[in-house]
């Protein structure tokens, strides 16, 4: 619920005036038009605390008052109440709760007088402590402060009778003066329309994280979407305004006194927003469902295009790279489609591997590729950055002046997560490839026609010779040492010193006298380092990407020692050092560091046995004993953005099942080493 806050704030920032001014002796509350509303309340919110998991607060909201409203229901009807099986939530394990923020909330609501003046002013306060928050977490703090309350004093009037502590705590809370059964039965009605009001609001926000969740369809797609996006911060202050005038009802049932407050007015706007979400939401979700019944019946691709990216009434032309001209979307009639989906993130790496595919597959005219970027959110610096990217490339771009209409289906069908993917569709529609672009990187045009059933037969039959596929560019000899089947140390990490050391050690390894005289010739390779030692970030970028490409090439449910040397050398991606020993394009160890580092300064006690049986054998079997004797924990960080994650990897070292966890990472910098 943390993706609204940037829209709201640029569409409801035309409407602010520079000064607020209050209710008082202007307008009745429920007169108030919403642009009034947000003029008074849009100053309290300053930006968005994305950070915060309101999620799991919300999780927790929802336990609480579910079993506390149906509480309420069964003390205050007995008998006539339908006791509904309540399904347990469960939030993060790693949710810290905020209780100080909740503290100050509950302070702000309790034991107020009734007015509607002194809810708004109320209203205002609460939004002024949570002026970092998110619209929906402001929404969700609000009700949990409340929800701490009434969950209380219903637990207490559970527990009182069987418990001691609950008994004298229920005094406390005054429990016994509204649970009176003369006070219980003259005052019914109106604890029941407040257990009714308070379901409404946690149904209100319910929506309000749906809307969070199909925000991004085109608002052309669904008409009232657009006004409903813009007013989630008017939603969100009706939501606030009634949980304040709920607990100050709380605090008149509880009383001595016998004061009237009328929640009819608060039921009736709350009811009137919930209706009118509910029928929002359900518009946006027939949007999906006609997507997705487009990509289940065997369809002409031009349909299924013109479904997934456009709306009924908005089908706009494409922009061929070529010319840079318009054409038609018939263009696409009876072709293969690769869709490049991305973010405005595109490097010029991910561009270029393209390119080579392009001038392939339009010899026969039989392929397309289409460029769908996608933006939620356009403002002129992003049409600038389109426009330049647009440029670039020399297949058709879609162009159009919003989020797409099928961008939920692309997220939740495709897995895509921001990082550049390539959808293979062929001509009846069908998805051939739900992301080509690992195998494009690892195998280029050889991978033509693009499909699951050529990535499988590439990845057989290029089994034990993968190396020369993802070392492209790391040496201007490296293609030529391949092909004389020379061996070749491939190595970096993240310690400078290491790296210094290894290629000192050997160096010497490759000079040495039994290395001639048995004629084994041993090339070294610094990856990320250029021909004079310099930082190749570019490089070293290119290097890990093509690593991860292929490891998402392979079906880490059949796991076969390819496959484990790949898992391994990725593992290796955040260590100090790692190396690969090859002959060729053929892969002998892929080792860590410290275990590499050895083998080669161990040098003097396994040569003698080179000339008999070899470099290959001698390394492996002494890299073997090191291995094992001392062996680091393995981490393997998979990018998730790039597609599914396996749900199960097995350690490639040990083959015990790995733990899982989730990290998240940031370089500081643009370019190629930013994923990296």
């Amino acid at each position: 619920m943390l993706g609204l806050a940037h829209n709201v704030a640029t569409k409801v920032a035309s409407v602010v005036h520079t000064t607020q001014k209050t209710i008082a002796g202007e307008l009745s509350l429920f007169a108030m038009s919403d642009k009034k509303i947000l003029e008074e309340i849009y100053t309290t919110h300053v930006h968005a605390d994305e950070s915060f998991d309101d999620d799991s607060l919300f999780v927790i909201v929802e336990n609480i008052l579910k079993r506390a409203t149906q509480n309420v229901d069964k003390i205050v009807q007995g008998t006539q109440v339908h006791v509904d099986n309540i399904e347990e939530k469960t939030p993060k394990a790693s949710f810290s709760v905020p209780l100080c923020t909740l503290k100050g909330i509950s302070c702000e609501m309790q034991c107020k007088p009734p007015g509607d003046e002194i809810a708004h002013n109320t209203t205002v306060a609460i939004l002024n402590k949570l002026s970092k928050y998110s619209w929906e977490a402001k929404a969700s703090l609000t009700l949990a402060a409340f929800a701490m309350e009434y969950g209380e004093f219903w637990l207490l009037a559970q527990l009182r009778e069987s418990d001691h502590l609950a008994k004298s705590i229920a005094i406390l809370k005054r429990v016994p003066v509204l649970l009176k059964p003369s006070e219980l039965h003259k005052r019914r009605q109106s604890i029941l329309e407040l257990n009714n009001l308070i379901k409404a609001t946690l149904q209100v926000i319910e929506c309000i994280d749906q809307f969070n969740k199909y925000s991004t369809y085109d608002p052309k797609d669904v008409p009232d979407l657009s006004i409903a996006l813009d007013h989630i911060p008017v939603v969100v202050y009706w939501v606030i305004i009634t949980v304040v005038a709920c607990a100050t009802k709380i605090t008149i049932l509880t009383s001595d006194e016998d004061k009237e407050y009328d929640l009819a007015p608060y039921s009736q706007k709350i009811h009137y927003v919930l209706n009118k979400l509910t029928i929002q939401l359900r518009e946006e979700a027939e949007t999906y469902r006609r997507i997705t019944k487009l990509f289940r019946t065997p369809t002409e691709i031009m349909e299924v295009f013109k479904g997934l990216i456009f709306t009924k009434d908005n089908v706009q032309p494409l922009i061929d790279g070529s010319t840079k001209q318009t054409v038609k979307i018939d263009i696409l009639r009876r072709k293969n489609v690769l869709l490049f989906i991305s973010s405005l993130d595109v490097s010029d790496d991910d561009i270029s591997i393209l390119k080579p595919i392009h001038e392939f597959t339009k010899r026969d005219n039989q392929y397309k590729i289409v460029w769908i970027p996608i933006v939620e959110q356009w403002t002129d610096d992003l049409r600038k950055k389109f426009d330049i990217l647009k440029n670039k490339m020399p297949w058709f771009t879609v162009q159009y002046s919003g989020p797409i209409a099928g961008i939920k289906f692309i997220k939740e069908e495709w897995n895509f997560k921001g990082k550049p993917t390539v959808v293979v569709m062929n001509p009846q529609g069908k998805v051939e490839h739900s992301n080509a672009l690992h195998m494009i990187r690892v195998w280029g045009a050889k991978a033509f026609p693009f499909t699951k059933t050529t990535e499988e037969e590439l990845s057989h039959s290029h089994a034990g010779k993968w190396v020369g596929s993802v070392v492209e560019g790391t040496h201007p000899s490296v293609h030529t040492w391949i092909k004389e089947d020379k061996y070749i140390f491939f190595y970096g990490g993240k310690d400078n010193e290491w790296i210094q050391q290894f290629t000192k050690k050997a160096a010497a390894l490759a000079n040495d006298p039994i290395f001639k005289e048995a004629k084994i010739h041993l090339e070294l390779v610094c990856v990320g380092k250029g021909s004079k030692g310099e930082d190749d970030h570019g490089g070293l970028g290119r290097f890990w990407t093509s690593v991860e490409s292929l490891f998402f090439t392979k079906d880490h449910k059949q796991v076969d020692s390819v496959s484990q040397e790949i898992q391994k050398l990725l593992s290796y991606k955040n260590e100090s050092g790692w190396a690969v020993l090859s002959k060729g394009s053929t892969v002998l160890v892929t080792g860590h560091g410290v275990s590499v580092l050895k083998v080669v300064e161990d040098f003097e006690k396994w040569k003698g046995h080179v000339k008999e049986k070899g470099l290959e054998f001698c390394f492996k079997a002494y890299y073997e004993k090191i291995s094992q004797a001392s062996r680091p924990c393995c981490r393997l960080d998979i990018p998730g953005s790039n597609g599914k994650v396996p749900e199960l990897m097995k350690c490639p070292d040990c083959h015990r099942s790995m733990e899982t966890f989730i990290s998240y990472k940031c370089c500081h910098i643009d370019g190629p080493t930013a994923h990296h």
